[in-house]
Protein backbone atom coordinates (compact mmCIF):
# COMPACT_ATOMS: atom_id res chain seq x y z
CA UNK A 1 0.00 0.00 0.00
CA UNK A 2 1.45 3.40 -1.09
CA UNK A 3 -0.23 7.07 -0.68
CA UNK A 4 1.36 10.68 -1.64
CA UNK A 5 0.11 12.21 1.78
CA UNK A 6 1.25 15.39 0.44
CA UNK A 7 4.16 16.94 -1.83
CA UNK A 8 6.49 15.71 -0.01
CA UNK A 9 5.64 13.06 2.29
CA UNK A 10 4.56 9.65 0.48
CA UNK A 11 3.65 6.80 3.17
CA UNK A 12 5.01 3.27 1.37
CA UNK A 13 4.32 0.94 4.49
CA UNK A 14 3.01 -2.41 4.72
CA UNK A 15 -0.79 -4.21 5.84
CA UNK A 16 0.30 -7.60 7.95
CA UNK A 17 -2.66 -10.02 7.14
CA UNK A 18 -0.95 -13.01 7.40
CA UNK A 19 -2.95 -14.25 10.98
CA UNK A 20 0.39 -14.61 12.78
CA UNK A 21 0.41 -12.70 16.37
CA UNK A 22 2.39 -9.92 17.16
CA UNK A 23 6.08 -10.77 18.77
CA UNK A 24 4.68 -13.98 18.80
CA UNK A 25 2.58 -13.49 21.53
CA UNK A 26 -0.14 -10.71 20.76
CA UNK A 27 -3.30 -11.99 18.44
CA UNK A 28 -4.08 -9.63 15.51
CA UNK A 29 -7.89 -10.34 14.66
CA UNK A 30 -7.46 -7.19 12.55
CA UNK A 31 -3.87 -7.43 10.99
CA UNK A 32 -1.43 -4.83 11.59
CA UNK A 33 0.50 -2.00 9.74
CA UNK A 34 4.54 -1.44 9.40
CA UNK A 35 4.24 2.43 8.56
CA UNK A 36 7.31 3.86 6.43
CA UNK A 37 7.64 6.99 5.07
CA UNK A 38 9.59 9.06 2.23
CA UNK A 39 10.06 12.99 2.41
CA UNK A 40 10.76 14.10 -0.70
CA UNK A 41 13.13 17.11 -0.93
CA UNK A 42 16.29 17.60 -3.40
CA UNK A 43 17.37 14.77 -1.21
CA UNK A 44 15.06 11.96 -0.20
CA UNK A 45 14.91 10.54 3.38
CA UNK A 46 13.15 7.18 4.05
CA UNK A 47 11.95 6.54 7.52
CA UNK A 48 11.72 3.25 9.11
CA UNK A 49 11.41 0.24 6.83
CA UNK A 50 8.97 -2.69 7.57
CA UNK A 51 9.08 -6.39 8.78
CA UNK A 52 10.51 -9.13 7.38
CA UNK A 53 8.88 -10.86 4.65
CA UNK A 54 7.91 -7.74 2.68
CA UNK A 55 10.77 -6.70 1.25
CA UNK A 56 9.02 -6.84 -2.62
CA UNK A 57 6.18 -4.78 -1.80
CA UNK A 58 7.83 -2.27 0.14
CA UNK A 59 10.67 -1.62 -3.14
CA UNK A 60 7.05 -1.79 -5.17
CA UNK A 61 5.82 0.97 -3.05
CA UNK A 62 8.70 3.28 -3.00
CA UNK A 63 9.47 2.97 -6.62
CA UNK A 64 6.03 3.70 -7.27
CA UNK A 65 6.27 7.07 -5.23
CA UNK A 66 9.75 8.25 -6.74
CA UNK A 67 10.68 6.10 -9.61
CA UNK A 68 13.93 5.36 -10.30
CA UNK A 69 15.62 7.90 -7.92
CA UNK A 70 17.79 6.61 -5.41
CA UNK A 71 16.91 7.15 -1.61
CA UNK A 72 19.58 9.53 0.23
CA UNK A 73 19.28 8.78 4.00
CA UNK A 74 17.68 5.98 6.09
CA UNK A 75 16.10 7.70 9.22
CA UNK A 76 16.40 4.93 11.79
CA UNK A 77 14.11 6.01 14.72
CA UNK A 78 13.21 2.61 16.32
CA UNK A 79 15.74 -0.10 15.88
CA UNK A 80 12.82 -3.33 16.35
CA UNK A 81 12.69 -5.81 14.02
CA UNK A 82 9.38 -5.39 12.57
CA UNK A 83 10.55 -1.89 11.57
CA UNK A 84 14.05 -2.44 10.84
CA UNK A 85 14.29 -5.40 9.34
CA UNK A 86 15.04 -4.64 5.67
CA UNK A 87 18.10 -2.39 6.86
CA UNK A 88 20.08 -5.17 4.31
CA UNK A 89 18.01 -4.59 1.37
CA UNK A 90 17.84 -1.13 1.43
CA UNK A 91 21.49 -0.55 1.63
CA UNK A 92 22.16 -3.42 -1.18
CA UNK A 93 19.51 -1.53 -3.22
CA UNK A 94 21.12 2.02 -2.39
CA UNK A 95 25.12 1.19 -1.67
CA UNK A 96 25.31 4.99 -1.07
CA UNK A 97 22.61 5.65 1.51
CA UNK A 98 23.24 6.73 4.87
CA UNK A 99 21.70 5.98 7.74
CA UNK A 100 21.00 8.32 10.28
CA UNK A 101 20.13 7.81 13.90
CA UNK A 102 21.29 8.28 17.25
CA UNK A 103 24.30 6.32 19.14
CA UNK A 104 22.49 3.94 21.35
CA UNK A 105 20.37 2.99 18.06
CA UNK A 106 23.76 2.91 16.06
CA UNK A 107 24.95 -0.02 18.47
CA UNK A 108 21.97 -2.20 18.30
CA UNK A 109 21.97 -1.77 14.57
CA UNK A 110 25.88 -3.30 14.20
CA UNK A 111 24.35 -5.92 16.81
CA UNK A 112 21.10 -6.76 14.42
CA UNK A 113 22.83 -6.84 11.34
CA UNK A 114 25.93 -5.99 11.33
CA UNK A 115 26.58 -2.41 9.90
CA UNK A 116 28.45 -0.40 11.39
CA UNK A 117 29.57 2.36 8.71
CA UNK A 118 27.80 5.04 6.66
CA UNK A 119 26.26 6.11 9.65
CA UNK A 120 25.40 9.87 10.48
CA UNK A 121 25.11 10.11 14.57
CA UNK A 122 22.69 13.10 15.74
CA UNK A 123 22.13 14.07 19.11
CA UNK A 124 18.73 16.02 20.63
CA UNK A 125 18.08 18.56 18.33
CA UNK A 126 20.28 17.81 15.77
CA UNK A 127 18.99 18.82 11.96
CA UNK A 128 19.83 17.13 8.19
CA UNK A 129 18.69 19.45 5.66
CA UNK A 130 16.95 18.14 2.82
CA UNK A 131 16.59 21.09 0.59
CA UNK A 132 14.25 23.78 1.16
CA UNK A 133 13.06 21.24 4.75
CA UNK A 134 15.22 20.17 6.81
CA UNK A 135 14.34 16.90 9.54
CA UNK A 136 15.27 17.02 12.99
CA UNK A 137 15.69 14.65 15.81
CA UNK A 138 14.41 14.35 19.47
CA UNK A 139 15.05 11.24 22.04
CA UNK A 140 12.44 9.63 23.81
CA UNK A 141 14.30 6.95 25.46
CA UNK A 142 12.02 3.93 26.72
CA UNK A 143 9.12 4.52 24.59
CA UNK A 144 9.17 1.84 24.35
CA UNK A 145 12.82 0.50 24.35
CA UNK A 146 16.17 3.18 25.21
CA UNK A 147 17.41 4.07 21.56
CA UNK A 148 14.09 5.72 20.17
CA UNK A 149 13.76 8.83 19.20
CA UNK A 150 11.57 10.77 16.96
CA UNK A 151 11.82 12.73 13.62
CA UNK A 152 10.19 16.33 12.92
CA UNK A 153 9.56 18.02 9.90
CA UNK A 154 8.89 21.33 10.97
CA UNK A 155 7.72 22.85 7.12
CA UNK A 156 4.96 19.93 7.50
CA UNK A 157 4.56 20.30 10.95
CA UNK A 158 4.84 16.53 11.09
CA UNK A 159 6.41 14.41 14.11
CA UNK A 160 7.22 10.76 12.58
CA UNK A 161 6.82 9.32 16.03
CA UNK A 162 7.97 6.09 15.79
CA UNK A 163 5.78 3.44 18.02
CA UNK A 164 4.04 5.91 19.73
CA UNK A 165 0.59 6.72 18.98
CA UNK A 166 0.26 3.78 17.39
CA UNK A 167 -1.85 0.67 17.40
CA UNK A 168 -2.28 -2.78 16.36
CA UNK A 169 -4.94 -3.22 13.08
CA UNK A 170 -3.76 -2.99 9.23
CA UNK A 171 -5.36 0.12 7.28
CA UNK A 172 -7.76 -0.14 4.56
CA UNK A 173 -8.20 2.76 2.22
CA UNK A 174 -6.03 5.66 2.39
CA UNK A 175 -3.63 6.09 5.42
CA UNK A 176 -5.01 9.37 6.83
CA UNK A 177 -7.51 8.98 9.65
CA UNK A 178 -9.96 10.94 7.80
CA UNK A 179 -10.15 8.24 4.97
CA UNK A 180 -9.05 5.70 6.05
CA UNK A 181 -10.85 2.82 8.39
CA UNK A 182 -10.16 -0.36 10.47
CA UNK A 183 -9.24 -4.16 8.47
CA UNK A 184 -12.73 -6.28 9.32
CA UNK A 185 -14.51 -3.72 11.19
CA UNK A 186 -17.88 -2.07 11.11
CA UNK A 187 -18.64 0.52 9.14
CA UNK A 188 -20.87 1.82 11.96
CA UNK A 189 -17.62 3.62 13.57
CA UNK A 190 -18.25 7.21 13.12
CA UNK A 191 -14.53 7.29 12.31
CA UNK A 192 -10.51 6.18 12.57
CA UNK A 193 -10.15 7.08 16.18
CA UNK A 194 -13.09 5.56 17.14
CA UNK A 195 -12.54 2.48 14.56
CA UNK A 196 -8.97 2.08 16.01
CA UNK A 197 -9.23 2.90 19.63
CA UNK A 198 -9.34 -0.34 20.88
CA UNK A 199 -6.53 -1.49 19.02
CA UNK A 200 -4.66 1.52 20.27
CA UNK A 201 -5.66 0.76 23.87
CA UNK A 202 -4.75 -3.31 23.61
CA UNK A 203 -1.35 -2.01 21.76
CA UNK A 204 -0.76 0.66 24.38
CA UNK A 205 -1.57 -2.10 27.63
CA UNK A 206 0.46 -5.55 25.66
CA UNK A 207 3.58 -3.11 24.20
CA UNK A 208 3.94 0.26 25.65
CA UNK A 209 2.23 -0.23 29.39
CA UNK A 210 5.16 -0.52 31.49
CA UNK A 211 7.12 2.80 30.48
CA UNK A 212 4.21 5.12 31.75
CA UNK A 213 6.55 7.41 32.98
CA UNK A 214 8.90 7.86 30.11
CA UNK A 215 5.38 8.27 27.66
CA UNK A 216 4.65 11.13 30.01
CA UNK A 217 8.34 12.63 29.49
CA UNK A 218 7.67 12.55 25.54
CA UNK A 219 4.30 13.75 25.78
CA UNK A 220 5.74 16.54 27.69
CA UNK A 221 8.76 17.17 24.99
CA UNK A 222 6.21 16.92 22.13
CA UNK A 223 3.77 19.53 23.90
CA UNK A 224 6.01 22.14 22.74
CA UNK A 225 5.73 21.68 19.12
CA UNK A 226 2.79 22.85 16.87
CA UNK A 227 1.87 19.66 15.48
CA UNK A 228 -0.59 18.98 12.60
CA UNK A 229 0.51 15.41 11.58
CA UNK A 230 1.28 12.22 13.27
CA UNK A 231 2.90 9.51 11.29
CA UNK A 232 3.65 6.59 13.43
CA UNK A 233 4.95 3.39 12.88
CA UNK A 234 1.26 1.26 13.04
CA UNK A 235 -1.61 2.67 11.81
CA UNK A 236 -3.45 5.59 10.38
CA UNK A 237 -1.45 9.16 9.80
CA UNK A 238 -3.55 11.04 12.35
CA UNK A 239 -4.69 14.49 11.02
CA UNK A 240 -8.06 15.26 12.32
CA UNK A 241 -8.25 13.43 15.61
CA UNK A 242 -4.88 14.58 16.68
CA UNK A 243 -6.32 15.85 20.14
CA UNK A 244 -7.83 12.45 20.81
CA UNK A 245 -5.16 10.47 20.08
CA UNK A 246 -2.86 12.48 22.02
CA UNK A 247 -5.64 12.91 25.11
CA UNK A 248 -5.96 9.10 25.18
CA UNK A 249 -2.13 8.23 25.94
CA UNK A 250 -1.80 10.88 28.08
CA UNK A 251 -4.61 9.35 29.98
CA UNK A 252 -3.18 5.05 29.54
CA UNK A 253 0.69 6.65 30.79
CA UNK A 254 -1.02 8.15 33.91
CA UNK A 255 -3.00 4.83 34.56
CA UNK A 256 -5.91 7.18 34.61
CA UNK A 257 -9.02 4.88 33.97
CA UNK A 258 -12.89 4.75 33.93
CA UNK A 259 -15.32 3.65 36.43
CA UNK A 260 -16.15 0.20 35.65
CA UNK A 261 -15.19 -3.74 35.95
CA UNK A 262 -12.36 -5.44 33.98
CA UNK A 263 -13.15 -9.26 34.88
CA UNK A 264 -10.49 -11.99 34.25
CA UNK A 265 -10.75 -15.89 34.42
CA UNK A 266 -9.39 -18.78 33.95
CA UNK A 267 -11.51 -21.90 34.15
CA UNK A 268 -10.87 -25.67 34.33
CA UNK A 269 -14.67 -26.98 33.86
CA UNK A 270 -16.45 -24.10 33.81
CA UNK A 271 -17.45 -23.47 37.02
CA UNK A 272 -15.28 -19.95 37.93
CA UNK A 273 -16.58 -19.01 33.83
CA UNK A 274 -19.90 -19.35 35.58
CA UNK A 275 -18.92 -17.37 38.68
CA UNK A 276 -17.63 -14.44 36.05
CA UNK A 277 -20.59 -14.59 34.14
CA UNK A 278 -23.09 -14.06 37.09
CA UNK A 279 -21.01 -10.87 38.24
CA UNK A 280 -20.88 -9.66 35.07
CA UNK A 281 -24.44 -10.04 34.63
CA UNK A 282 -24.90 -8.18 38.45
CA UNK A 283 -22.77 -5.37 37.27
CA UNK A 284 -24.83 -5.08 34.25
CA UNK A 285 -28.12 -4.92 36.08
CA UNK A 286 -26.45 -2.03 38.43
CA UNK A 287 -25.53 0.26 35.27
CA UNK A 288 -21.51 -0.64 35.87
CA UNK A 289 -19.60 -1.07 32.71
CA UNK A 290 -17.80 -4.66 32.53
CA UNK A 291 -16.16 -6.79 30.30
CA UNK A 292 -14.87 -10.18 30.43
CA UNK A 293 -12.09 -12.25 29.49
CA UNK A 294 -11.39 -16.12 29.34
CA UNK A 295 -7.33 -16.12 29.28
CA UNK A 296 -7.66 -20.01 27.91
CA UNK A 297 -10.32 -19.23 24.76
CA UNK A 298 -8.76 -15.72 24.06
CA UNK A 299 -5.23 -17.92 24.09
CA UNK A 300 -3.48 -15.14 26.08
CA UNK A 301 -3.80 -12.44 28.33
CA UNK A 302 -3.95 -9.59 25.23
CA UNK A 303 -7.28 -8.01 25.40
CA UNK A 304 -7.02 -8.79 29.81
CA UNK A 305 -4.25 -6.09 29.60
CA UNK A 306 -6.09 -3.58 27.84
CA UNK A 307 -9.22 -4.00 30.00
CA UNK A 308 -7.07 -3.41 32.86
CA UNK A 309 -6.32 -0.03 31.33
CA UNK A 310 -9.63 0.60 30.75
CA UNK A 311 -11.71 0.24 34.00
CA UNK A 312 -10.24 1.00 37.42
CA UNK A 313 -11.16 -2.40 39.14
CA UNK A 314 -10.08 -5.92 38.40
CA UNK A 315 -11.34 -8.48 39.67
CA UNK A 316 -9.71 -11.73 39.19
CA UNK A 317 -11.20 -15.88 38.71
CA UNK A 318 -9.33 -18.58 39.49
CA UNK A 319 -9.74 -22.15 40.55
CA UNK A 320 -7.77 -23.47 43.03
CA UNK A 321 -4.93 -25.08 41.06
CA UNK A 322 -2.10 -27.88 42.88
CA UNK A 323 -2.81 -25.32 46.20
CA UNK A 324 -2.07 -22.62 43.58
CA UNK A 325 -3.86 -20.68 40.77
CA UNK A 326 -4.58 -21.93 37.24
CA UNK A 327 -1.20 -20.97 35.58
CA UNK A 328 -3.22 -18.69 33.00
CA UNK A 329 -4.36 -16.64 35.55
CA UNK A 330 -0.63 -16.37 37.68
CA UNK A 331 1.14 -15.44 33.97
CA UNK A 332 -1.73 -12.70 33.58
CA UNK A 333 -1.04 -10.96 37.09
CA UNK A 334 2.82 -11.33 37.09
CA UNK A 335 1.76 -9.25 33.16
CA UNK A 336 0.05 -7.10 35.63
CA UNK A 337 2.72 -6.32 38.04
CA UNK A 338 5.15 -5.63 35.26
CA UNK A 339 3.58 -3.20 33.59
CA UNK A 340 3.26 -0.91 37.38
CA UNK A 341 -0.41 -0.57 36.93
CA UNK A 342 -1.38 1.75 39.42
CA UNK A 343 -4.65 3.49 41.13
CA UNK A 344 -6.49 -0.28 40.19
CA UNK A 345 -9.00 -2.06 42.91
CA UNK A 346 -8.84 -5.38 43.01
CA UNK A 347 -10.88 -8.59 44.53
CA UNK A 348 -10.43 -12.22 43.86
CA UNK A 349 -13.26 -15.37 42.92
CA UNK A 350 -12.99 -18.57 42.38
CA UNK A 351 -14.23 -22.51 42.76
CA UNK A 352 -11.77 -25.00 45.16
CA UNK A 353 -13.12 -28.69 46.25
CA UNK A 354 -10.84 -30.38 48.81
CA UNK A 355 -8.56 -27.64 49.69
CA UNK A 356 -9.51 -23.71 49.29
CA UNK A 357 -5.97 -20.86 48.73
CA UNK A 358 -6.82 -19.59 45.48
CA UNK A 359 -8.37 -16.19 46.37
CA UNK A 360 -5.37 -15.93 49.22
CA UNK A 361 -2.97 -16.37 46.55
CA UNK A 362 -4.59 -14.20 43.83
CA UNK A 363 -4.65 -11.21 46.63
CA UNK A 364 -1.05 -11.59 47.61
CA UNK A 365 -0.35 -11.45 44.03
CA UNK A 366 -2.37 -7.77 43.94
CA UNK A 367 -1.29 -6.61 46.77
CA UNK A 368 2.44 -7.10 45.75
CA UNK A 369 1.64 -5.42 42.61
CA UNK A 370 0.34 -2.50 44.51
CA UNK A 371 -3.33 -2.73 43.71
CA UNK A 372 -5.72 -1.98 46.61
CA UNK A 373 -7.45 -5.33 47.52
CA UNK A 374 -11.02 -4.75 48.66
CA UNK A 375 -11.90 -8.42 50.27
CA UNK A 376 -10.71 -11.51 51.05
CA UNK A 377 -12.14 -12.94 48.19
CA UNK A 378 -15.74 -14.75 47.10
CA UNK A 379 -14.81 -18.23 46.68
CA UNK A 380 -16.76 -21.84 46.38
CA UNK A 381 -16.91 -24.96 47.29
CA UNK A 382 -17.45 -27.00 44.00
CA UNK A 383 -19.86 -27.04 41.08
CA UNK A 384 -20.98 -23.27 40.92
CA UNK A 385 -24.54 -22.79 42.00
CA UNK A 386 -26.04 -19.22 42.94
CA UNK A 387 -26.85 -19.84 46.33
CA UNK A 388 -22.81 -20.71 47.14
CA UNK A 389 -21.78 -17.54 45.36
CA UNK A 390 -23.08 -13.98 46.48
CA UNK A 391 -22.61 -12.38 42.67
CA UNK A 392 -25.15 -9.25 43.88
CA UNK A 393 -22.70 -8.57 47.38
CA UNK A 394 -20.23 -8.76 44.80
CA UNK A 395 -21.30 -6.68 42.51
CA UNK A 396 -22.77 -4.67 45.16
CA UNK A 397 -18.92 -4.19 46.82
CA UNK A 398 -17.13 -3.80 43.25
CA UNK A 399 -19.35 -0.98 42.43
CA UNK A 400 -19.23 1.01 45.55
CA UNK A 401 -15.30 0.16 47.08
Amino acid sequence: MHSKINDRISYVGVNDLRGRVFEGQWPLPHGVSYNSYLVVDDKVALIDTAAAGFADEFFFNIKAEIGDRKVDYLIVNHMEPDHSALMVPVREKWPDIRIVTNAKAAAMIKEFSGIDTDIILVKEGDTLPLGHCSLSFHMVPMVHWPETMVTWLEDEKTVFSGDAFGCFGAVCGDIRDYQSSLYKASSSFENAFEAFKGEMQRYYADIVGKYGAPVQAALRKLSGLEIKRICPTHGPVWEERIPQVVSLYDRMSRYDADHGVNIVYGSMYGNTAAAAQALSEALTARGIPNEMHDLVAEQGPSFAYAGTFRYDTLAVGSPTYNTDIFPAVRDFMHGVALRGVKGRRFASFGSYTWVGGGNKVLNSLAAEAGLEVLCDGYGFKSGYDPSKFDAAAFADLLANG
